[in-house]
């Protein structure tokens, strides 16, 4: 939240020259809420089902329709029939796409490491020589994952049976077959194109299609002499859709993270000012501001399949210019599953954030996402429940979610392509059941080893999305190791302090006494303060009026 900042405040030094607050389509007839449950039940009789996809039969009245002149002011509404009924779709296949898999840094040296994208489990690690390789996460003989596999000698092993499979995806070893039977051709693994693109790995979903390499994001602010970013990864228990609305959506930041750090106050909340300047098939991209401000000085840029980034120009008092990124990578893991590399960075240099820690920061990080995640669960879940588009269940106003209803129109155009999807006036829903992954049982599965790809921390959680350990440290290498450093010094501090109390009944000397009992109450007071921080990693923030 920290980072925010500087998109939420207004610069004395801002130049840019001024422009019109809303783009000609956000100036619209909008929808009215007078009688709005009776409405919406009558507005529910203009889609049809057409084997999994619900389209808009155009016959009925729906919200967009049922509007006075007071609401036309403040909610956005269809400003053609075109986009009334969804807009024209385009060619598109979510397969073609680059998916941002993980950060570089967290990926484990000597581990398998399971992920998904929509409903395609993959398995990602390092072979030999350091390359990352990523496959399908299933092997060929039983359907095992390879993810709970191992490597060994740069060899992806599955533990079932210990079939083993060089980079290329080529079983090399079968333990079971005759010393003088060879491997059959079909025990081989489907093999997915990843590249390593500024700190991220990003993979090319398609197995028909090779990669196009200029689809693969560049955010040209990461370049800059003296940028400095800070990037965390977290997984998420709603929809990556859901997910990219909060992200894109400004205004919520002042209620729902008031007080979180000093970038958010609820008596700044205020209605906004938006420009779209750019829409295209891969996306759109505009300015957005405090509407009393002089000019939008903030630039949001959406693009397929699930980046957004914002950005902010700041001149300084030397005369150049200080750039400030937000950058969002979004990568659908299912239904209702998300993850999320977040990463803010400047070319400005900030002594505060020199001198907290990284875990600070991330377990901050986690805090934010934490005060959203009730209200984006439960959106979610209606999403599912009601089956409709979201111009029927949303009343987005013109002075705060000019970007969600452009995101959702975006959705209407490519959606056909994707899995499944919830567009503003169109909708088609999920062919498959969601999968179910159980936690592993039993001593030794509780007690695997500290690698997301090997099971967690010891049994200190079981695996749930709702819990800030599986949502983010299991992911972050440091926080990982912050973790294990000072649950090591709580140990040593702990078993330091009762020796010394121990000795200090043993001693005669009253000061030789005193002093030992000093010692010791300091050590209990070290272990107490890293047990306080492996706790502030570890627990979910829960709002005041929410505890028991």
């Amino acid at each position: 939240m920290a980072s925010l900042r500087p998109f939420l405040s207004v610069s004395p030094f801002s130049h840019a020259p001024k422009r019109t607050r809303f783009a000609n389509v956000l100036n619209a007839p909008s929808p009215s809420v007078s009688s709005l449950p009776f409405k919406l039940v009558a507005a529910r009789k203009r889609f049809v089902v057409r084997g999994d996809a619900v389209v808009d039969a155009g016959t009925t009245a729906s919200i967009g329709d049922l509007k006075d002149d007071d609401d036309q002011a403040v909610i956005l509404g269809p400003a053609t029939d075109e986009e009334l009924s969804g807009g024209s779709s385009v060619e598109y296949d979510w397969t073609e796409e680059w998916y941002p898999l993980y950060l570089t840094r967290d990926v484990p040296e000597d581990a398998p490491l399971g992920l998904t994208v929509f409903d395609k489990q993959l398995v990602l690690y390092r072979d030999g020589t350091g390359e990352l390789r990523c496959h399908e996460d299933r092997c060929p003989h039983r359907l095992a994952k390879l993810s709970e596999g191992q490597l060994i000698d740069g060899k992806l092993e599955c533990l079932y049976h210990g079939w083993q499979f060089e980079g290329e995806g080529k079983c090399v070893k079968i333990p079971q077959l005759p010393s003088d039977a060879k491997i059959p051709r079909s025990a081989c693994l489907r093999t997915y194109e990843v590249r390593d693109s500024q700190g991220v790995v990003w993979v090319w979903m398609s197995l028909e299609k090779p990669p196009t390499l200029k689809k693969i994001p560049w955010f040209d602010n990461f370049e800059r002499p003296g940028f400095r970013d800070n990037s965390t990864i977290h997984e998420l228990p709603y929809d990556h859709s859901i997910l990219l609305e909060n992200l894109m959506d400004p205004a919520h930041v002042p209620i729902s993270h008031d007080r979180t750090d000093f970038s958010a106050r609820r008596e700044d909340a205020q209605p906004l000012g938006f420009e779209v300047t750019e829409r295209t098939n891969r996306g759109f991209a505009g300015r957005w501001g405090r509407s009393k401000e002089q000019s939008l000085s903030n630039f949001l840029r959406f693009e397929a399949p699930c980046v957004l980034q914002n950005n902010k120009e700041i001149p300084n008092e030397k005369g150049a210019v200080d750039y400030f990124t937000g950058l969002f990578l979004c990568r659908p893991t299912g239904q209702g599953k998300s993850m999320l590399i977040v990463r803010f960075g400047s070319t400005r240099s900030s002594l505060l954030l020199k001198l907290l820690p990284s875990w600070f920061i991330h377990q901050n990080a986690c805090k934010v996402f934490e005060q959203d995640m009730g209200f984006l669960s439960s959106q979610n879940e209606v999403l599912m429940r009601e089956k409709l588009p979201t111009k029927e269940l949303y009343l987005n106003l013109r002075s705060s979610d000019t970007w969600v209803l452009e995101y959702r129109r975006w959705m209407d155009k490519v959606g056909h392509g994707m899995p499944y999807y919830f567009g503003h006036a169109t909708i088609s829903l999920p062919k498959l059941p969601a999968v179910v992954e159980h936690a592993p049982v039993g001593l030794v599965a509780g007690a695997s080893a500290s690698a997301p790809a090997k099971g967690g921390i010891g049994t200190m959680h079981s695996p749930n999305l709702s819990n800030r350990y599986f949502r983010h440290i299991i992911h972050c290498r440091s926080c990982s190791n912050v973790i294990k450093s000072f649950q090591t010094w709580n140990k040593a501090l702990s078993a330091i302090a009762v020796t010394l109390v121990a000795l200090a009944i043993l001693v005669s000397g009253r000061q030789w006494k005193a002093l030992i009992l000093l010692s010791a109450a300091l050590c209990y007071g070290g272990a107490y303060a890293c047990s306080a921080i492996v706790a502030l990693n570890t627990t979910n923030f829960i709002r005041t009026h929410r505890r028991l």
